[in-house]
């Protein structure tokens, strides 16, 4: 006779959001892998070493999609239950527009492998001088939204929203050196309008970025920080001290607490 353990309702509920928090951090790694793969692929053209990296990323695509769509299910499944506490109301709504974001960061991978492939078919082309500090950048704000997302990390969340102008600004800048480049050598308007298209996709990636950091600090702090609203964020509440009592030179002869201390 095989014997079921009997789980009170509050663990199964404490597994289901457990669950669907691991469910995300799985999906954000795979589409982090799939976003460094297809930037290698970009900003290392000549090297032997990416020419696979764009195929890997095509094959993702797929994978990263039915993550979505089952960690959506999951999240609905936790909304037909009866009750749930704010804390997991706002884990389950920032869940599902977060893997919305994640979905787009993995299609805009696709299309920087797609600008990869078409790039390296047209032999020695010169990248712009910007490129790879504002992939790093890139880099840089999905790793730390990720970072953010694992440990429920509101501060780290917050810089990622403070590396956004950054990167647009990278993203204006390449444009004017592509568009003189472009002006000068009628050679270089195919590759150069390559190039445009992998920065609008990177200054995308970007802002998807954005979005879930915003989202993790509705999720950890309740707040709703879209379109530039509460960016400083308050500190964590600190329990209220009861003021201590006056001190006086006899203190020690008549405050109970001291006496018995000696």
């Amino acid at each position: 006779m095989t014997i079921t353990p009997n789980l009170t309702p509050n663990l199964t509920e404490v597994v289901f959001y457990d669950m669907l928090v691991n469910y995300l951090i799985s999906m954000a790694r795979t589409v982090e892998g799939a976003m460094n793969r297809a930037i290698d692929a970009l900003v290392e053209l000549e090297s032997p070493r990416t020419q696979a990296l764009p195929g890997e990323v095509f094959l993702t695509e797929p994978h990263v999609n039915e993550m979505e769509m089952r960690i959506d299910e999951h999240a609905i499944r936790l909304l037909r239950r009866a009750t749930f506490s704010d804390d997991e109301m706002r884990l389950i709504v920032a869940t599902i527009k977060i893997t919305n974001d994640l979905e787009r960061i993995g299609d805009l991978a696709v299309s920087l492998a797609e600008r990869a492939v078409s790039l390296r078919a047209m032999g020695a082309v010169e990248a712009p001088e910007d490129l790879w500090p504002m992939a790093a950048a890139v880099r840089a704000m999905v790793s730390k939204s990720l970072g953010a997302l694992i440990f429920r990390n509101a501060q780290m969340a917050m810089q990622v929203l403070e590396s956004d102008d950054m990167v647009d600004r990278y993203r204006d800048r390449i444009f004017e050196q592509l568009l003189a480049r472009m002006t000068e050598h009628s050679s270089r308007v195919t590759p150069g309008l390559q190039f445009v298209l992998a920065t609008r996709h990177l200054e995308r990636i970007a802002d998807h970025a954005t979005n879930i950091a915003e989202d993790i600090i509705f999720w950890v702090r309740g707040l709703d920080v879209r379109h530039g609203r509460a960016l400083v964020l308050p500190p964590p509440e600190i329990p209220e001290v009861p003021d201590a009592p006056e001190v006086t030179e006899n203190s020690h002869c008549f405050h109970p607490d001291v006496n018995s201390a000696v």
